[in-house]
């Protein structure tokens, strides 16, 4: 068995191998290597035991995890699949091999700074990786949130407060057929728009075998290229798809004398799955986690005896690979084999999790606009809210086909917009990124790959337009408040980086975000009740308010609040300050497992709604969290012509000079070249 790693200028691995087999173990060993810090990170968040080394503030995410049984949902996955696809689970077992022979050679700091040596991979850890890391995104707790602003508001007010919030995840993706461009041949470009961490989220890298050969953007921990591939013939990518495929059901628990039991919609109590856990705390005592499972699933929040505050509630969650024991692993294989759009397409009826739209391209002039995933059929109310378990009508009744679409024009656009998903899902992204793509592409009749990044770092920002109208209306202002509310009106609402009337813009908004959240017309929302810490983000009323503000400034009526009153008083706030610029506060604030206190936060331009999605909280803080967690760009014509960037590097190691080379690209809006040719790059090794 022969296997070879090169690498690009920037660090990227190239691996070539005899089989399919042999490279996923090359792939395991050499992402160890790079990312072996971040590999143990994703495996003790997947088994629910990271505060043994991160202390009491990983505590709430393990309790999620090991009551959501997360692993042992990944294990019944891994089982399924032996049974069904007994190929992919040996490549899964060989990329695991890989893993575990590399992180056995790491150098990382960081097991060092905390104690720590790396642990033995699982066969079925990659797919607890994949569970760990896509089950919120979907959003269920927004249901969470849903029900409380309908209980003390009204029904109204799902939708007057719906729109894409604080802890989902998006993407921008277009497709632009050969029509329209200077080859002949298609494009495809876009960002996923993720939590932004450091290492990255995605790792560049190129994979090569008999059978294919395919550079993409991978999962660290997961083998393959699963979301943004390109083989030479045929690329593809995903944007999420918004869809709602995971349940919250109110349970009626008991405890008897022989355990727990549930109400069920027979009207029969039935024994529920009990065991407990222990929780390693660093630093604390160890915590004691009771583990119960419905026949709809596993219970999340509250128990027999109800949330920690008394309120008499226990949810259970209901997700397809719980019920299926199915995560979609089957189609990893099939997508790095793929030579045309159909088998991308045949690839992506395996699909499972999470729910995406899939636009791809062939160099035969095939296109593809589908949504992938599993999406269980139910009643209506599962999708809005909490349903109650005791009652029938809200059992899974069957699965949704998958719909599609077509281009228009010669484009498509995805930006988690109401779209092809539109029938499976509840809450969308507004329609201002989706509809400022497609009138840059409008704009020009033939494109080139090298012409996308003008489109990934565009700044304009629609949604400014309901709190701009507001300030027409204004009168009777003091001077320097005059002043901002003319500056702003002739403001070209752009949010760039060294701009001060986005500066301006974004202080006003937020101070307005600020007193809607404090009026007594939501006073019942600031205090929720007392739910896992980890559903926090999707319950915290100002974040609620700021991302929802279009909706709430254009309501014919907001339950008795003078939002004139508001935003006149917010701009005599703000009209006193001293100028200063976008980029002086909207700062890029990664997460880390272990915080760096002395790094420089790099100045960012964008916003929520901008194509160049970075996203700050209105009201809450200007600095952003989440953003473009990759950019790339697919050339059909010529694979060498494609492009790509990631925030930070190709490599994990802190002192590596591949850690942070990447970013100034990132921040500048530029991309670096695809390598497809093995002569420009450095052979690192040879295995024979």
């Amino acid at each position: 068995m022969t296997t070879e790693i090169y690498r690009d200028a920037w660090g990227v691995p190239h691996l070539r191998a005899d089989s399919a087999h042999a490279l996923a173990r090359l792939q395991g060993s050499v992402t160890a290597r790079d990312r072996a810090w971040q590999l143990e990170v994703e495996r003790h968040r997947a088994r629910g035991t990271s505060a043994s080394f991160l202390g009491p503030e990983a505590l709430p995410w393990d309790r999620f995890v090991r009551r959501a049984r997360l692993d042992d949902t990944a294990r019944r996955c891994f089982d399924e699949l032996e049974r069904r696809d007994p190929e992919t689970a040996d490549w899964v077992r060989a990329y695991v091999d890989g893993v575990n022979e590399g992180l056995a050679a790491c150098d990382a700091p960081e097991f060092t700074r905390v104690g720590l040596a790396p642990g033995r991979w699982e066969f079925w850890t990659p797919l607890a990786v994949w569970l760990a890391t896509h089950i919120l995104f979907a959003g269920f707790p927004a249901k969470l949130w849903r029900e409380e602003a309908a209980r003390h508001l009204g029904p109204e007010a799902v939708g007057l407060f719906a729109t894409d919030g604080p802890g989902t995840s998006g993407s921008n993706g277009w497709l632009v057929d050969g029509a329209r461009t200077v080859t002949g041949q298609a494009v495809i470009a876009g960002d996923p728009h993720r939590f932004i961490e450091d290492p990255g989220v995605y790792q560049q890298i190129r994979l090569a075998c008999d059978e294919f050969d395919v550079v993409g953007l991978a999962v660290p921990g997961v083998p393959g290229i699963a979301h943004f591939g390109h083989t030479g013939t045929v690329a593809w990518a995903i944007t999420n798809a918004m869809a709602d495929y995971q349940d919250l059901y109110r349970e009626r628990l008991r405890r008897t004398g022989a355990g727990v039991e549930a109400l069920g919609p027979d009207g029969t109590w039935r024994r529920v799955a009990r065991h407990t856990e222990l929780v390693r705390v660093a630093g604390e005592e160890t915590v004691e986690v009771e583990v119960l499972e419905t026949e709809r699933g596993p219970v999340i929040a509250g128990g027999p005896e109800g949330l920690d505050d008394g309120t008499p509630l226990a949810l259970a969650l209901r997700h397809p690979p719980r019920v299926t024991a199915d995560l979609g692993f089957r189609a990893l294989l099939p997508l790095l084999r793929a030579r045309r759009v159909a088998d991308v397409d045949r690839a992506f009826d395996l699909w499972v999790e999470p729910v995406n739209v899939v636009q791809a391209a062939d160099t035969e002039g095939g296109l593809l606009h589908r949504v992938a995933g599993r999406v269980p059929l139910r009643a209506e109310a599962n999708g809005t809210r909490l349903v109650p378990a005791w009652e029938p009508g809200h059992e899974w009744t069957g699965w949704h086909e998958m719909p599609r679409a077509g281009l228009a024009d010669g484009i498509a656009v995805m930006a988690n917009q109401r779209g092809p998903a539109g029938e499976l899902g509840v809450e969308f992204a507004p329609p201002h990124r989706a509809d400022r793509i497609r009138a840059l592409l409008a704009g020009r009749r033939q494109w080139s790959a090298a012409g996308m990044p003008a489109i990934h770092t565009d700044t304009h920002l629609a949604s400014a337009a309901p709190l701009l109208d507001h300030l027409t209306a204004l009168d009777d202002l003091t001077g320097p408040a005059a002043e901002l509310r003319d500056r702003l009106l002739r403001w070209d609402r752009r949010m760039d980086a060294d701009s001060q009337d986005a500066a301006r813009f974004a202080a006003l908004r937020s101070a307005l975000v600020r007193r809607l959240a404090a009026h007594p017309a939501f006073a019942a929302l600031t205090t929720p009740p007392a739910y896992p810490e980890v559903f926090l983000p999707w319950l915290a009323l100002i974040p609620r308010v700021g991302f929802a503000l279009e909706h709430l400034l254009r309501a014919e009526e907001l339950y008795g609040v003078d939002r004139a009153a508001l935003v006149r008083e917010a701009v005599e706030e703000v009209a006193g300050r001293p100028a200063a610029r976008w980029g002086d506060t909207h700062r890029l604030a990664p997460w880390q497992a272990l915080p760096d206190p002395g790094r420089q936060a790099p100045a960012l331009a964008g916003d929520h709604d901008c194509v160049l999605c970075t996203s700050a909280v209105p009201g809450w803080t200007d600095l952003a969290a989440r953003g473009p967690a990759a950019r790339y760009v697919w050339d059909l014509a010529r694979r060498e012509d494609s492009l790509w960037v990631v925030p930070y590097g190709a490599s994990g190691l802190p002192d590596h000079p591949h850690h942070h080379d990447q970013l100034p690209l990132w921040l500048k809006g530029e991309l670096a070249p695809v390598v497809t040719d093995w002569a420009q790059l450095k052979k690192e090794s040879d295995d024979e």
